[in-house]
């Protein structure tokens, strides 16, 4: 299995739901637009998404994966179908008991997380209400993480890839029941918990047809399970931390009436190359790493970390300059329209440059994470992950309120703060690996990154360029700045492989296993 493919096979279907995600994004803000019955709904729907990001897309898996493909290997299917359903029966007990107590706990949950609107009688409830209605996906994702990582370990990256698309269908149809926004709200909130039945329902049928018979039933803490659990736990601590700083920063903005809204839509627009390219790439490269980790193969390991960091960053670095270069294109183009204003679209776009320069390093943390993974070492990431959770909690809170006491809006302050924290841990992981001698870049690999930075300062450059010069373009495509945007889009992405190849940042060598695959 070469990274490329694998990589390709996660991002095929992941680009798929995501541009459903898009539309999804795009009706759902026309129906609610920026304001409080808004910002209750995705207060609501941030729990669906951290559980999704820490459990579906990789953070469990990533931690499960090697102990599940270590049984397979020693002691045979059967062992490791034991070990599967026996940590499968513990992980829905226990999720199951945190949805009961966070239903009950609700009320005070949200004073922290939606505190700005504490007084207010009618949108606190709502968003209380809402995400009570939400909160069963915890146990559903996690059970769809445990689903996916087998598929994985068995080299079956489609059906994982592609359940997400289940919850974007959800969310579509829900968006269109109900006469107002506080229905359609609701609706919403409701279509979130179906979809992540709907989710287990397909990874369940995936993993049947793989010969695997799993089954719920009472749950024993068996040395299994223990094994698992000292992996899982810090493993899925250490890849939250991002999803924790996203939390903090979506707190703090409940005290902006409408910034919520302004992060979470930015937060759709830079987390597409994240999911692309980040989570992919670290699925695609951890079976690999904790088979070179047993057979103690460094010049194997070596190579998988060189490629996975240069594939990486070879095509994120150029997603972040384009989002930098036209925050306001792209959230304009495509966000603006019914309730959703321009006004809501300049604001969403100060968060969209911050976050930005921060998509590098949110990628490099799902690429060098794996490092440790494949290795069983889990708790390391997690130190790293809390380190940043700290530098994101008191620098966002402090640029935060700073800024509003200067008479200025505070929510880019969280988004400055989102992305320092997430170069602090990916910084902290790469120096980690090089201390245990498990990782160090080769000079192929610094060459080829020198190159990507040069190619997506190019790529800037024109995007700056053509932005600016959007009316024009628009003029020339039914007068729609949509597709105006569009046409932008692939101009740059045209421009930027013309760019990669002349500078090297990508190798017409590497696209040959694609081709194959």
């Amino acid at each position: 299995m070469s990274v490329l493919r694998n990589t390709l096979t996660q991002s095929t279907w992941t680009l798929g739901s995501r541009l459903l995600g898009f539309l999804r994004d795009v009706v759902i803000l026309a129906k609610l637009g920026a304001g409080p019955v808004a910002d209750a709904f995705f207060t609501a729907l941030m729990f669906p998404n951290l559980f999704r990001r820490v459990f579906a897309e990789g953070a469990f898996a990533q931690a499960f994966v090697p102990a599940y493909s270590r049984t397979l290997e020693a002691e045979g299917p059967e062992a490791a179908k034991r070990l599967a359903e026996e940590t499968l029966r513990g992980l829905f007990a226990v999720t199951a008991f945190l949805v009961v107590i966070a239903q009950v706990a609700m009320p005070w949950i949200m004073i922290l997380l939606h505190g700005g609107y504490r007084n207010d009688p009618v949108h606190f409830p709502l968003a209380i209400l809402l995400t009570q209605i939400t909160m069963p996906y915890l146990s559903f994702m996690a059970l769809a993480a445990l689903l996916s990582g087998v598929l994985n370990s068995g080299g079956r990256f489609a059906m994982s890839a592609a359940a997400p698309t289940l919850l974007n269908f959800s969310l579509l149809i829900g968006a269109f029941i109900g006469g107002n926004n506080y229905e359609v709200a609701r609706s919403l909130a409701v279509a979130v918990s179906v979809a992540g039945l709907l989710q287990v329902a397909l990874l369940w049928y995936g993993v049947s047809r793989q010969k695997i018979r799993l089954r719920l039933g009472f749950p024993k803490l068996t040395p299994g399970v223990k094994r698992v659990a000292a992996l899982a736990v810090p493993g899925t601590i250490a890849a939250s931390g991002m999803q924790i700083n996203i939390l903090v920063s979506q707190a703090l903005a409940s005290f902006e009436t409408g910034a919520k809204t302004w992060l979470y839509s930015a937060d759709r627009l830079y987390q597409l190359p994240l999911g692309l390219v980040g989570v992919a790439v670290g699925l695609a490269i951890l079976p690999r790493l904790s088979r070179a980790a047993r057979s103690d193969d460094q010049v194997q390991s070596q190579s998988v970390m060189d490629n996975g960091v240069g594939l990486a960053m070879a095509l994120t670095v150029p997603a972040a300059a384009a989002l930098m270069a036209a925050p306001f294109l792209f959230v304009d183009s495509f966000f603006t329209r019914g309730d959703f204003t321009s006004a809501d679209a300049h604001q969403t776009a100060r968060a969209l440059f911050h976050f930005g320069w921060g998509v590098p390093a949110f990628v490099l943390i799902k690429v060098l994470a794996p490092g440790f993974f494949a290795r069983e070492d889990t708790k390391t990431p997690m130190a790293y992950s809390l380190v940043s959770v700290g530098v994101n909690t008191v620098l966002g809170a402090s640029l935060f309120f700073f800024l509003k006491s200067q008479g200025m809006d505070g929510f880019p302050g969280l988004a400055i703060a989102t992305s320092t924290a997430a170069w602090v841990n990916a910084g902290l992981l790469f120096l980690g690996l090089g201390r245990r001698s498990w990782y160090a870049p080769g000079a192929q690999l610094i060459r080829r990154l020198a190159s990507v930075l040069a190619a997506s300062a190019a790529l800037a450059a024109l995007l700056w360029y053509l932005a600016a010069r959007t009316d024009l373009i628009a003029s020339y495509t039914l007068d729609s700045k949509f597709l105006a945007a569009v046409v932008i889009g692939f101009a740059g992405l045209f421009a930027y492989g013309v760019f990669a190849l002349v500078f090297g940042a990508i190798r017409p060598s590497e696209l040959k296993p694609a081709r194959k695959g």
